[in-house]
C-alpha cells in the first residue's frame, strides 16, 4: 500500500509532507520558522508536526500575494 502524499485539510503533518507542496529546502523552512515567516511546529518527543490548517493558510496567503515567503 502506498502512502498518500496529499496535504490533508486538517490534522497534523510532518515536514516531509509539507515540502512536497511547498518548494523550499528543509533548512530554509526551519530558518523561516525561526524568523517567524512559517508556523512553529508542535513537538511530540523528538518529532515535529505542523497543523495542516496553518499550512493551508500559509499557501493561501502566498497565492493571494499577501505572503513574504
Amino acid at each position: 500500500m502506498q502512502r498518500s502524499t496529499s496535504l490533508p485539510p486538517t490534522g497534523l503533518v510532518r515536514l516531509s509532507t509539507i515540502l512536497k507542496h511547498y518548494q523550499i529546502s528543509q533548512s530554509g523552512w526551519y530558518q523561516g520558522v525561526k524568523d517567524g515567516i512559517y508556523p512553529k511546529p508542535i513537538k511530540a518527543g523528538n518529532k515535529s508536526f505542523w497543523r495542516a490548517e496553518d499550512i493551508h493558510e500559509l499557501i493561501d496567503k502566498i497565492c493571494a500575494g499577501a505572503g513574504q515567503a
